[in-house]
């Protein structure tokens, strides 16, 4: 999907139209910058996970998202992101500056890092905290269970990754930036919020909060478990990723696969219900991580559902 691609569909396709503040921002010479402060907002900051966009480089990432009708763009950082901290670092400040020149904002980025022996990691978080940007995305940590099962199992691992998050939040101090715990389905650290919330829990809310999944935890806790999980995560809740799946089954087992939102197992307006009743205006990623055949049609259909709900409980 080129650029010339992108912008033709446009031109044909009937786009969800963004919201007078936001356009008016996109059109004062280049949008708002660094430091630039902006009102409250009063509902969550929509954004495009940049990884639905791969396929457009990252000078022209912040034209397309915003033509498309997003608010913000949570870039990813990591290898086969949008920006590879492994070959140059300048990329990252011009990834900014692309995607803010459009007017839209860059409220986080997300990355893979878990730990400080990763060579990039502290230019990632200092470079993104110089550029005004102060929320990222952790990796996932597997817990990597020995073959021979054992009461000490998991108390080690979370002991591990307690000691990775202590070296994490203090580069993360030094730089301005707040980590983010994700929960992910399928044996990882998180995927029930409650072994997260046994390492972070009296750890600084200010440097570590959650990014939540609303898919992953209802895949994890069924009908109900999704909300404990929810509501346990809400007090340090910073940054929330929407997307949608539905369970197949592959030979003998049940497998997650990542549909359109609204298509599948997640029960949004409950969801939202929660979201909007806590007060939550940060960062709302929309992830894309199902097969499609129109990638302009499929962004635009999710993010009118999701400005739908949005309108719906925050009025």
């Amino acid at each position: 999907m080129t650029r010339r691609h992108v912008i033709t569909a446009l031109g044909a396709a009937a786009l969800l139209s963004r919201n007078g503040e936001a356009q008016e921002a996109a059109e004062k010479n280049g949008g708002p910058k660094s430091g630039v402060i902006r009102p409250p907002r009063t509902s969550p900051l929509v954004c495009a996970f940049s990884q639905n966009l791969i396929k457009v480089p990252y000078p022209e990432l912040g034209m397309i998202a915003q033509q498309i009708g997003y608010d913000g763009v949570d870039l990813t950082v990591m290898q086969g992101g949008h920006v590879d901290p492994h070959i140059t670092n300048v990329d990252l400040v011009r990834a900014f500056e692309s995607v803010r020149g459009a007017g839209l904002e860059v409220p986080m980025i997300t990355t893979t890092l878990t730990t400080i022996n990763e060579p990039t990691s502290y230019a990632i978080l200092a470079i993104t905290g110089h550029t005004d940007v102060h929320l990222y995305r952790l990796g996932f940590w597997p817990y990597n269970f020995n073959p021979r099962p054992s009461p000490d199992d998991i108390p080690r691992r979370l002991a591990q990754v307690r000691s990775d998050l202590t070296g994490l939040i203090a580069y993360g101090q030094r730089a301005g930036m707040t980590a983010l715990f994700p929960n992910h389905a399928g044996s990882f650290v998180g995927e029930a919020i409650w072994d997260a919330q046994s390492i972070i829990g009296e750890m600084d809310p200010k440097w570590i909060g959650y990014y939540f999944d609303p898919s992953q935890a209802t895949a994890e806790g069924g009908v109900s478990g999704w909300e404990v999980a929810l509501r346990l995560a809400l007090p340090r809740l910073k940054a929330v990723a929407v997307q949608d799946f539905t369970w197949v089954k592959s030979g003998d087992a049940w497998k997650m696969q990542m549909c359109p939102m609204g298509e599948g197992m997640v029960d949004w307006t409950a969801f939202f219900r929660v979201l909007a009743q806590s007060g939550f205006t940060g960062p709302l990623s929309i992830h894309m991580e199902y097969q499609k055949q129109d990638e302009l049609g499929a962004m635009t259909k999710d993010l009118q559902f999701v400005r739908k709900q949005i309108a719906q409980v925050w009025a």
